[in-house]
């Protein structure tokens, strides 16, 4: 059975795990591997998620799907005003996708955003992303337009595609 709760120290190397091999599942041969490796390195290292468990101003902290205390998936989002949220990370062990896992954690943390005053929530999912994409528009969120994805490099033009949906 699946348990989805706030993220603690415990399960600090399951999110760095599930979030590393999840990007790397998600953006092969859509990204390039230095961009897939920086990222990770970047966002998904032990010492980052330890700071980030927690809720600060515009971060919700981290959220786990756990399986016999296993982490499967976490997902992060926060507040971008006083009525819209965001969804920040979504990943789970690629093993598990179709499972309705991250539904879970969707759900989990949309409940949450909600609480907190959130009418609209908004998510990036990288163009090419069929996996990500698919997911989204199946859980209502309509595509609104195009922007340059946050964790471009100076030399990189990746593309993110901006979603939203009214909660």
């Amino acid at each position: 059975m699946i348990v989805v709760k706030r993220g603690l120290p415990e399960h600090v190397e399951g999110i760095s795990k599930v979030c590393s091999e999840g990007c790397l599942d998600t953006y092969e041969g859509i990204r390039s591997p230095e961009n897939i490796r920086r990222n990770n390195e970047t966002f998904y290292n032990y010492d980052r998620i330890v700071h980030e468990l927690d809720e600060v101003d515009d971060w919700d902290g981290y959220f786990v799907a756990l399986d016999n205390g296993v982490v499967v998936g976490a997902i992060g989002g926060g507040m971008i005003d006083d009525d819209k949220s965001e969804v920040y990370v979504l990943y789970l062990d690629p093993e598990r996708r179709g499972e309705g896992i991250g539904t879970q954690l969707l759900n989990h943390l949309t409940d949450i955003q909600q609480t907190k005053g959130s009418k609209e929530q908004w998510v990036s999912v990288q163009k090419g992303n069929n996996k990500g994409i698919p997911f989204y528009e199946a859980r209502g969120f309509n595509f609104m337009y195009e922007k340059e994805a946050f964790s471009n490099a100076e030399e990189e033009d990746y593309i993110s595609l901006r979603y939203r949906r009214e909660i």
